[in-house]
């Protein structure tokens, strides 16, 4: 078994990283955060994988295979995207399905779903350049396409910038003009007659549905009447888009001419921005699918699952992500969730992976900890992907791992088992 990190390219990315804060925006700290609750004082300082596991022991499932990590240096308005591609089809993971390449990721007629970030405005929510350029790689298909591409998320209509959840509408966007919102990057891609279209699922996150099967075609929310070991009560959106196309996000594109579903039309790319989290110490992909589940039909079950595996849970009884993209243009390295202009820190990085769990435990590792000790002085313990204890990022991503695992899915937590190229 091959055993590979790639520890020349995180040399050269280290080296390569610059860390600054942005004048621009806000000159006051903003007041809608989530308050911060005391975590426990850890007895392990480093980032040293712990000697013994202290879950049990994790599938065989763990151990086969590698977890491919794709890194490129962007702004996010140049050719980032492009090169990511690139280097996705030379290292081993095409991008794009065709008949060359059979085993690619995006064919030329799927849905395929940016979960995006917008719960925040500013540095908190996902780069709109970045967005922008991953439609237009989809758009890009070297087969032409002929799918739609929906760039959606659920604020939960709770918390966030304006305290009423997302908006895929913000004033003051994370983006290099900050005017460039969700909305008006669809709105160029419409006008160029794409079927590009951004859905708030924030709209309907109260609402209670059935499935397209049942005969139900109402937007909103299927939840499953069982409550999983990790906590959650499983729940997700259920829509239709303005192009007419039906989305069950579990079970997939519905035709109700066949009155079936095709489960396999349906990719999502998940897009989290890298940041600390007050409450569960790290926002990135595992953490980012907190947007697929609806908080308000579940008593708060799905937000309180975060910490014992839930994201987890949700990842895999609903629906893996085919691909992860990390935000890590801008990042936040305190206070978060919301990561306003002038506390944010610049790397002009995003990495990528068909592994959520992998790709979280790297960019914190080595990425976001790095940022967070050079701006702040001092290591911030509770972000240790490697973490043990409760109150520690790696406590819960390594529940959320067992969960995918159990459901038959590859993820890892050993470095030696990435590698990472770029």
């Amino acid at each position: 078994m091959l055993k590979l990190i790639g520890k020349l390219a995180v040399l050269a990315i280290m080296a390569a990283l610059t860390f600054s804060a942005c004048g621009n925006g806000s000159a006051q700290p903003q007041q809608a955060e989530l308050p911060t609750p005391p975590t426990p004082t850890l007895q392990q300082e480093t980032l040293t994988v712990p000697a013994e596991d202290p879950e049990p022991s994790p599938p065989p499932e763990d151990l086969i295979g590698l977890s491919l990590i794709f890194v490129e240096q962007t702004t996010g308005v140049d050719d980032g995207v492009e090169r990511l591609v690139h280097s996705m089809e030379q290292g081993g993971q095409p991008f794009y399905r065709t008949q060359a390449s059979p085993h690619g990721l995006f064919g030329s007629d799927d849905v395929v779903l940016l979960k995006i970030n917008a719960q925040w405005d500013e540095r908190g929510g996902t780069n709109t350049d970045l967005i922008r350029g991953v439609a237009q790689a989809i758009l890009d298909h070297p087969e032409g396409f002929t799918g739609e591409v929906v760039i959606a998320d659920n604020g939960q209509a709770q918390f966030g910038s304006a305290r009423t959840g997302g908006s895929l509408n913000w004033t003051n966007n994370n983006a290099e003009d900050p005017a460039q919102s969700v909305m008006s990057v669809a709105g160029d891609f419409q006008s160029q007659g794409y079927q590009v279209t951004g859905v708030l699922w924030d709209t309907f996150t109260r609402v209670r549905v059935g499935e397209f099967n049942e005969g139900d075609y109402t937007d909103g929310f299927v939840v499953e009447d069982y409550v999983h070991s990790t906590g959650l009560e499983i729940s997700y959106p259920k829509f239709t888009t303005e192009f007419g196309t039906q989305i069950s996000f579990r079970e997939g594109i519905w035709d109700s001419t066949s009155s079936s579903y095709d489960s396999e039309r349906l990719r999502i790319i998940n897009m989290p921005v890298l940041k600390h989290h007050g409450w569960f110490q790290v926002t990135g992909a595992v953490k980012n699918y907190m947007g697929t589940p609806s908080d308000m039909l579940t008593g708060g079950r799905a937000h309180l699952s975060t910490g014992t595996g839930g994201m987890g849970t949700q990842m895999a009884h609903t629906r893996m992500p085919a691909l992860n993209i990390m935000d890590m243009i801008w990042i936040g390295t305190e206070r978060g969730p919301s990561n306003p202009n002038y506390r944010a820190t610049r790397t002009d990085l995003i990495a990528a992976s068909t592994d959520a769990v992998a790709l979280d435990y790297w960019t914190t590792r080595y990425v976001l900890i790095p940022a967070a000790e050079q701006r702040l002085g001092s290591r911030p313990t509770q972000m240790n992907p490697a973490g043990d204890y409760p109150g520690t990022f790696g406590h819960w991503l390594r529940l959320s791992k067992y969960e995918i695992l159990a459901a038959g899915y590859h993820a890892t937590m050993d470095p030696e088992y990435m590698r990472v190229i770029g």
